[in-house]
């Protein structure tokens, strides 16, 4: 959820504040990052930096921002989208300050510049800081895009004269791929070339944020002599917030959803929400034929420009079947790849960066287990120290003697319930009461053909609890996801939470609380798998 909190001389900034959906949970809530471990240590973030507008950076702000009360430095689209968060909930803007990329500010001990980057959203930025003797790259998310259709390249010159860095705290969701990731250019004359092939109505479904790939859709459907609607409420909100900022200035005039059944087939474009199969999005209602205005005939195409999410396998694909039955053509990353490029560095584009700003220290962020590990691997091979690959709640300290953990934090997870904050129930198990201490798992899942397998370690965290033999534990929960047939993940933790409680209630002396959170994982490639063993 991307909530990075940095201290020098007892003042606390925080960069990017985000939220993450459950779907391991009924009705699939939002979970914010919990504050209790801030508020127990006393840290109060005297300002919040955000790199970009996406939600798992900026979607839990309204909710933890009224804890703080501080300034708000944000580029101009995520400032935008974050006015409108805030109206939502009925709090004052007055704290959101716009910056620009290449602007520089200052706040006690620290100096901090925000640097232009690519990635799939306009004005993301890495943060530049300085605090005593040190310098620190906070990359956020990025990537080397030489024709990013939405900004500018990356000013190599820029980063190059930063060098040296004595940390780079950096992005690892694509460590383990090798090469380079696509690029928005490509995928835009991909687009073109494949709507220029379709016959009837298009509906092309991608996320709403990556204004880039909303771009190359409406100028391809304008080169084919196709009318474009949008569908979702987030692509209508994000595409407003966009043009007012002078973003989709050659976007072509929009079609309302409402008019077109007045409109052949043959020159519709739909851009829609819906990629992830969320179920009350565009392209779901579309699928289930409940559109008021729209319903699909075969001979239509859908386009999935966008990459399944791990742990939405499932509901992609059941998404799929029903399009399917009603007769459309379906375009997507299995057999189109070229339709959809990643918003973060391949292991190529890493090496680049490095080369550039030749970091003293590497923390390797973002991903998982695998992609920390491979991250660190790559850091090794240019000779760069990479000691650490950190947990949620981990207390770093980096100085003198290096970078090192000082302290792990448990952070239970802090689920959104009828607009307000509240701890995640955990497993309901009776009348034990936290006397009998607390154990924290994380299980880390992806769905195979028949049914769920664990991927990477698994994370556990007991304190005040019985001696629980974690190896035996750990088989016993492979034996169990092995067993289970569930559909989502909110039916395997259904299906998994009685089997844990009794498992636990014979293997421990005393019931500790007990809070599960199952995370979808993407299953690691041959290559990855390869060079693990």
């Amino acid at each position: 959820m991307n909530l990075t909190l940095y201290g020098y001389d007892d003042t606390w900034i925080a960069v990017d504040c985000g939220m993450m959906i459950r779907q391991d949970l009924p009705n699939s809530p939002l979970q914010v990052p919990n504050t209790e471990t801030l508020a127990a240590l006393s840290i109060t973030p005297k300002a919040l930096y955000i790199t970009h507008g996406h939600e798992d950076h900026i979607g839990a702000v309204a909710w933890l921002w009224p804890k703080w009360n501080c300034p708000i430095f944000a580029t101009p689209l995520a400032a935008g989208l974050l006015r409108h968060k805030f109206a939502e909930h009925q709090l004052s803007s007055a704290a959101i300050q716009v910056v620009e990329p290449g602007d520089a500010m200052e706040l006690g001990p620290f100096t901090l510049r925000y640097l232009s980057v690519t990635h799939s959203i306009p004005e993301s930025c890495s943060i530049l800081m300085q605090a005593g003797d040190y310098r620190v790259l906070h990359t956020g998310d990025w990537k080397l895009d030489p024709n990013p259709l939405i900004g500018m390249p990356i000013d190599a010159a820029q980063f190059r004269a930063l060098a040296p860095i004595d940390l780079v705290v950096g992005d690892s969701t694509n460590a383990p791929m090798p090469g380079h990731s696509g690029s928005e250019g490509d995928v835009a004359k991909a687009l073109a070339h494949t709507l220029r092939q379709c016959t009837g109505r298009v509906v092309v479904s991608c996320f709403a944020s990556n204004l880039a790939r909303v771009l190359a859709i409406g100028l391809a459907a304008q080169q084919c002599g196709r009318r474009v609607s949008l569908m979702g409420r987030s692509m209508e909100r994000m595409v407003s917030v966009a043009r007012g900022l002078g973003y989709l200035d050659d976007f072509p005039p929009l079609v309302p959803p409402h008019d077109l059944g007045y409109l052949p087939p043959e020159e519709v474009v739909i851009i829609a929400t819906g990629s992830q199969g969320e179920p009350r999005a565009a392209l779901q209602r579309l699928a289930q034929r409940r559109h008021p205005f729209v319903d699909l005939e075969p001979g239509d195409s859908i386009i999935f420009s966008a990459k399944a999410i791990p742990g939405n396998e499932r509901p992609i694909e059941q998404l799929k079947k029903r399009l399917a039955q009603l007769g459309v053509v379906i375009f997507d990353e299995m057999n189109h790849p070229e339709l959809h490029a990643t918003g973060h560095p391949a292991e190529d584009e890493l090496r680049k960066l490095y080369q550039w700003v030749r970091p003293k220290t590497l923390l390797p962020v973002h991903g998982e287990a695998r992609h920390q590990a491979a991250h660190q691997e790559i850091a090794a091979s240019l000779g760069i120290n990479a000691p650490l690959a950190p947990a949620n709640g981990d207390m770093l300290a980096f100085d003198n003697l290096g970078l090192r953990c000082e302290a792990r934090h448990p952070q239970p997870p802090c689920i959104v319930n009828q607009n307000s904050v509240v701890p995640h129930p955990g497993l309901e198990t009776g009348s034990h009461s936290t006397r009998r201490g607390s154990l924290f798992l994380a299980l880390p899942v992806t769905a195979t053909d028949t049914g769920w397998c664990r991927i990477g370690r698994l994370m556990l965290d007991a304190s005040a609890t019985s001696p629980l033999d974690e190896d035996s534990f750990s088989e016993w929960l492979d034996d169990q996801l092995e067993e289970i047939e569930a559909a989502t993940l909110a039916d395997l933790r259904q299906a998994l939470q009685p089997r844990l409680i009794h498992w636990l209630a014979n293997h421990l002396q005393h019931m500790p609380d007990v809070h599960l959170q199952i995370m979808a994982t993407e299953m690691p490639s041959s290559e990855a798998l390869g060079s693990t063993f």
